[in-house]
């Protein structure tokens, strides 16, 4: 895979998790101010970087290259199941779309924000629980195709830009398509996982790395299809 194809999964993954962490950090910054808020937002990516330099170094110090796509593999298709399960049941309407503002103002009222110590740890909490999934997507797409330092440098462009949107806005980010990015980035990782984890297993895929936009698009085209068929299913369902 290319460094554009790496960086787009990455920026993709990340941006929806930072939009989520900084929702949480500007609660924070209301309640006790901006420097404290960011300054254990920062706290915690210093600890997802430590993290991402042990994790590909863990993975590269395994010598059989067929374990190491076999681990990603399961990894990336359980993750990408995850994701796109989750938008496939907010597409057809059985769950509620994710709402930062909802988010935000629960938040806010939270009696965890009353105090200094226990609101810096909710921030150093937030960015650092919704940045392990990036990070686990960074050392995933990372250490498989050899370029770490571009979905790395993908995952901060996203952190920047989320940042840079949300101060100058000072209010959630209400608008972003988080569902429809969720579905994308899910047939995207469940796609690589099936790739690498078959590959592992000896499987030689007729269209070599060409095959991964084809499983791409028959991953969203069978979502998009169960969404439909969901929505039907509920629309005929007596009330």
């Amino acid at each position: 895979m290319s460094d554009t194809g790496v960086m787009i999964a990455a920026f993709l993954t990340a941006s929806v998790e930072w939009v989520e962490a900084f929702t949480i950090v500007l609660a924070v910054a209301l309640a006790i101010g901006w420097q404290r808020a960011i300054a254990a937002g920062v706290a915690a990516l210093a600890v997802l970087a430590v993290l991402t330099v042990f994790g590909a170094g863990a993975m590269n110090s395994i010598g059989n290259l067929r374990i190491v796509q076999f681990i990603i593999g399961v990894f990336l298709l359980l993750f990408g199941l995850r994701w796109l399960a989750k938008a496939i049941a907010r597409g057809a309407g059985l769950k509620p779309l994710h709402d930062e503002a909802k988010a935000f103002a629960k938040l806010s009222a939270s009696q965890a924000l009353a105090e200094t110590r226990g609101a810096m740890l909710v921030a150093f909490q937030g960015v650092l629980f919704e940045g392990l999934e990036v990070w686990l997507i960074v050392v995933a797409l990372g250490v498989q195709t050899g370029h770490t330092a571009a979905a790395a440098g993908a995952a901060i462009a996203a952190l920047a830009v989320v940042m840079a949107v949300g101060a100058a806005l000072r209010a959630p980010l209400a608008r972003v398509p988080e569902n429809t990015i969720k579905f994308l980035v899910g047939c995207a990782i469940l796609s690589f996982g099936t790739f690498w984890t078959l590959a592992s297993l000896g499987y030689q895929w007729p269209l070599g790395d060409y095959a991964l936009p084809a499983l791409i698009g028959l991953y969203a085209a069978g979502g998009l299809l169960l969404i439909q068929a969901l929505k039907r299913t509920a629309d005929l369902a007596p009330r």
